[in-house]
């Protein structure tokens, strides 16, 4: 049973629990708020050069794609952390260091190139990853190229040389042809006038005293 005690020290306590919280609500109610901070705007990457573009696998002649980062409110950004990307296999090529991978970073004005790219033997096309970062920033964006193997002729030669070579030749016959109207036509006794000059008479002597006239019998 109990007494009046025991029912004064459950009162007691149940005094302190509550004050406790009421406590602990006031100082959290008393504490600054601390403002949110918005989630960081993403990179933005521009392709300038490179995109759909057609690769020589017989000369090893590619594209280099250039791209340019820039954030939220369209600034250009230095200083980002820029990678390339080639596919592992099929259609593809290599960079400067022979691996499929390269980590450039942004100059002055936002720009990173991917130099040394050159084509591998196989054709068809292919995808060029890009991955831009620059502190808690991020972006991708996809090169599209092509890498063909050029027509040639039956002799193995490419239309270019099969032009340059027509050209010569066309060249040459005109000369020719110029050559020949600018000195006619020759003639059977070897003259060059174009018309036949004919054989002179033969010639006729008058001998004082001889009564003959002609040439001799």
């Amino acid at each position: 049973m109990l007494t009046f005690s025991d029912v004064c020290r459950y009162a007691s306590w149940r005094i302190v629990i509550a004050a406790l919280a009421l406590a602990g609500v006031a100082m959290l109610a008393a504490l600054p708020a601390f403002p949110q901070t918005p989630p960081p705007g993403d990179l933005k990457i521009t392709i300038l050069d490179g995109d759909n573009a057609l690769n020589n696998i017989r000369l090893r002649t590619a594209r280099e794609p250039v791209v340019q980062v820039e954030d939220e409110n369209h600034n250009r950004v230095p200083g980002a952390v820029v990678v390339f990307t080639l596919p592992s296999h099929g259609a593809s090529g290599t960079f400067l260091n022979g691996a499929s991978t390269l980590t450039v970073t942004t100059d002055s004005q936002g720009r990173a190139i991917a130099r040394g790219f050159r084509p591998n033997g196989f054709s068809g096309d292919f995808d060029i990853r890009v991955n831009a970062s620059y502190q808690d920033k991020t972006a991708r964006a996809t090169v599209h190229q092509h890498n063909l193997i050029p027509k040639t002729t039956g002799l193995g030669l490419s239309p270019k040389w099969i032009g340059i070579i027509a050209g010569v030749g066309a060249g040459a016959a005109a000369g020719v042809y110029a050559a020949t109207r600018g000195q006619g036509t020759p003639s059977p006794s070897g003259n060059l006038g174009g018309t036949a000059t004919p054989p002179s008479p033969p010639g006729i002597t008058v001998s004082a005293g001889g009564g003959s006239v002609g040439p001799p019998r």
